[in-house]
């Protein structure tokens, strides 16, 4: 949802949000199937009605008949996107934005490095305001750890946690403030595990309640230490064009493999040696660009 929205802030229009979870026996179907998607909906759901709306932007297979269908009744008019790479021919949409390493191609295909965001300069800033206080203690330079978690592709178990978190520790001992947030996947004992070992050092690890610091440690921090399960985690720190340091986690695939291999040739990224490094590359700014190209083609279309 978070790359749909910030991709719809940066095109300019008003945005409203649908988060739709269709039920059985719609979810049964190939998706461009669906007799009445709106049906499918539980009570209390998200409603669609005209006036439909001129641009749609949609992410996950779910939304694909919802999308479809607003487009059918619209006659058309509405310029419907789609992030990712989709379960359907891309005919079915005026504008397909996959990541480059899902090596999607076609005419109305425009890749990414990885995937449209909602980090802009002004929420940056807002966020340091906000979390400078908090972090006043913790001494240049700052090291800011960005933790996925265990999922199809990778394994963050507690056995890896411990050795991760023994991984930080050192870089504390060397002289480097670390401020740590988890996301949903990494796991309560994992970040406990995290929190524990680093005590007594120059950190902060974010327990999970309250607002979450991630932006603010985009801003404030002098590089970034990523596990490498993530495209959001790995390229959004890209647009403040600081060093990301990937940490590989057991597991793996092609396509993250190819996504690794991307960033590093752009000068982005480098894999972890136990080190943390100074470089610095043109700041990502590819959402941007996207939402321009958007707009262009809206406007052409419009006449």
């Amino acid at each position: 949802m978070n790359q749909c929205v910030g991709l719809a802030e940066a095109v300019g229009l008003p945005v409203e949000v649908k988060i739709v979870e269709p039920r059985a026996p719609w979810t049964w179907l190939p998706l461009t199937a669906w007799p009445r998607p709106f049906e499918s909906l539980p009570p209390g759901g998200p409603t669609f009605a005209p006036p439909w709306p001129r641009l749609t932007i949609d992410c996950g297979w779910r939304s694909i008949p919802f999308v479809l269908a607003v487009k059918r009744l619209s006659a058309g008019k509405t310029f419907a996107v789609h992030i990712q790479k989709p379960r359907v021919a891309l005919r079915h949409f005026d504008l397909v934005i996959p990541p480059e390493h899902d090596q999607v191609v076609g005419p109305n295909v425009i890749t990414t490095v990885g995937a449209p965001n909602g980090v802009t300069r002004a929420k940056l800033e807002a966020a340091a305001a906000q979390w400078a206080p908090t972090f006043q203690h913790l001494k240049h330079p700052r090291v800011g750890v960005l933790i996925g978690g265990n999922s199809n592709a990778h394994q963050f178990d507690e056995r890896v946690a411990e050795q991760f978190a023994a991984r930080l520790k050192q870089l504390a001992n060397d002289g480097f403030s670390l401020i740590v947030t988890p996301s949903r996947r990494t796991g309560e004992g994992q970040t406990r595990i995290i929190k524990q070992t680093l005590e007594g050092t120059s950190s902060f690890v974010w327990d999970g309640t309250g607002d979450n610091p991630y932006f603010a440690i985009l801003a404030l921090c002098d590089a970034f230490l990523v596990t490498g399960d993530s495209t959001n985690l790995l390229t959004e720190p890209a647009s403040t064009g600081r060093p990301i340091h990937i940490i590989d986690l057991p597991g793996g695939t092609a396509k993250f493999d190819r996504l690794h291999a991307n960033l590093i040739a752009r000068g982005i990224a480098r894999h972890f040696s136990g080190k943390i490094e100074t470089w610095s590359y043109p700041p990502l700014e590819e959402t941007s660009h996207i939402a321009a190209e958007i707009n262009r083609r809206m406007n052409a279309r419009a006449g």
